[in-house]
C-alpha cells in the first residue's frame, strides 16, 4: 500500500466528540462498552501535572494508551509539553486533530513511513521521531530532502530491554555523529524508556532497577555532550516510575500514559506507601451484562477476548469482593463468585477495571463519557487500529 493511500485512510477518521442531545443513564449503555469517568480523568491529569511541575519536570504523555485526540488535547492543556505516539499512523491522527507537538517513539526504517513523516513535517513544525540506526537516518534524509524540509530527532537508547534502541556507548556516539553530519536532521536528545521496569512489583525494587538503568543512560548522555552534541531533551519514564524518575536531574520529561485511565496491571504494582498504586483513580471501566448462569457459583457476562485485552492479569469487578473473572471465549467471560455470594443476577450490570488499558481501548470505537451517573458524549478512539 502506497504512502498516499495510507495517509488518505487515516485522514478520514472522525476525531470530534459526539455530544448527546439528552444525556442517558449508565444502565442505558449497550454492553460491553468502555465507560470513561470524565471527572476522574481530569483529576488524574491535574494530579500528574502538579506532581511533575513540583519536580520541575514536564509530561510528554503517551497517546498509545487512550488513542483519543480529545484526551491528548486535555493533557496538553494541563501542561504537557507534547504527546507521544507509538506509530506513524497514530501521529497522523493526532496531527490531523491539530495537536502539533508529537514524538513518534518507534524507530522508522522504511520509505513509506519516512515519506508520511516528511509530509507532516512539511505541513508544520513540532513532529519528532526517534532513530536507532543509520538506515533510519538515510530513509528520513531522502524523504525530507525531496520536500525541502528538516526535522528534529532523538536517539533511542536501549535500557537493556532488547526491544529497540542503541545499547552500546560507541554505537550511540557513531549514530550521533552521523545525524549531526546530516543537513536535514537535527539531534535534540535521547529517549530512554524502561518498559520492562514499569510493572515491577514493589516500589523499592522498581526504584532500584530504574535507577540502575538510568545511571547507564546518563553515562551515554555525558559522552554525547562531551562530543559536542546538544542533548536538550532526555525523555523516558512512565506511570510505574513517575515518582522515581522525576528525581533525576538530567531527565526533562516523562512519557507517562496509563495514569490517565488506570488499569489493574498498574494498580497491583504498589506505590511507595501502599500495596496498591492508588495515587491515580480508575477512570476507565468496561461495563458488561450478566447474561447466563449455567452453574451455581458463577455467572456469565457478555465480554470475552473481544472486549478485554490482557497478557497476564484478569479484569476485576470491584463491586463483587472475592469474585474472579476467567475468559470463556471471544464473546463471554465467567465471573466466579466468592463462597456464599448471591449476586450478580442475570440481567445485572457488572463493571470491570480493565486488565491492560492500552490494548483494551484498541478494541472499541468510542468512550461513553459520563459525569454524575449520566453519559453526555461519545469520544472517538480515533487512532484505534493505527498499527503502522
Amino acid at each position: 500500500m502506497s504512502a498516499s493511500v495510507r495517509g488518505d485512510l487515516v485522514r478520514r477518521v472522525a476525531v470530534a466528540a459526539i455530544e448527546l442531545d439528552e444525556p442517558i443513564p449508565l444502565d442505558a449503555v449497550p454492553t460491553p462498552a468502555l465507560l470513561l469517568d470524565e471527572a476522574a480523568l481530569d483529576r488524574n491529569l491535574v494530579r500528574m501535572a502538579d506532581h511533575l511541575s513540583s519536580k520541575r519536570k514536564l509530561a510528554r504523555p503517551h497517546a498509545k494508551t487512550h488513542k483519543c485526540p480529545i484526551i491528548a488535547r486535555r493533557q496538553i492543556e494541563a501542561g504537557a509539553v507534547g504527546i507521544c505516539a507509538a506509530k506513524t499512523s497514530e501521529a497522523m491522527v493526532m496531527r490531523g486533530a491539530g495537536i502539533d507537538e508529537v514524538l513518534i517513539t518507534s524507530p522508522i526504517v522504511d520509505t513509506a513511513r519516512a515519506e508520511l513523516i516528511a509530509d507532516m513535517v512539511a505541513e508544520g513544525p513540532g513532529l519528532m521521531v526517534v532513530i536507532d540506526s543509520v538506515l533510519g537516518v538515510e530513509c528520513l534524509e531522502r524523504a525530507l530532502a525531496d520536500r525541502g524540509a528538516s526535522m528534529t530527532v532523538l536517539i533511542d537508547l536501549d535500557p537493556r530491554m532488547g526491544r529497540t534502541g542503541v545499547r552500546e556507548l560507541e554505537d550511540a556516539r557513531r549514530l550521533a555523529a552521523r545525524i549531526s553530519a546530516s543537513s536535514v536532521l537535527n539531534l535534540a536528545g535521547v529517549q530512554h524508556y524502561c518498559g520492562h521496569v514499569m510493572h515491577v512489583q514493589g516500589h523499592g525494587e522498581r526504584s532500584a532497577q530504574s535507577t540502575a538503568h538510568w545511571q547507564r543512560a546518563f553515562t551515554v548522555i555525558d559522552a554525547l555532550r562531551a562530543d559536542g552534541h546538544a542533548i536538550d531533551v532526555v525523555s523516558g519514564g512512565g506511570t510505574g516510575t513517575y515518582d522515581i524518575d522525576c528525581e533525576f536531574d538530567p531527565i526533562t520529561d516523562l512519557q507517562v500514559g496509563s495514569y490517565a485511565l488506570m488499569d489493574e496491571q498498574y494498580r497491583v504494582i504498589g506505590s511507595k506507601t501502599s500495596a496498591v498504586l492508588d495515587e491515580f483513580e480508575v477512570a476507565l471501566t468496561v461495563v458488561t451484562t450478566a447474561i447466563s448462569q449455567p452453574a451455581a457459583g458463577a455467572i456469565t457476562v457478555d465480554c470475552g477476548f473481544k472486549g478485554f485485552a490482557s497478557e497476564s492479569i484478569a479484569p476485576v469487578a470491584p463491586e463483587y469482593a472475592g469474585a474472579t473473572y476467567r475468559f470463556a471465549g471471544d464473546e463471554h467471560g465467567v465471573l466466579v463468585l466468592a463462597n456464599g455470594a448471591q449476586s450478580p443476577l442475570i440481567g445485572d450490570r457488572v463493571e470491570f477495571i480493565t486488565p491492560h488499558c492500552d490494548p483494551t481501548v484498541n478494541l472499541y470505537d468510542h468512550y461513553f463519557v459520563h459525569r454524575d451517573g449520566r453519559v453526555h458524549a461519545l469520544w472517538p478512539i480515533a487512532a484505534r487500529g493505527c498499527s503502522w
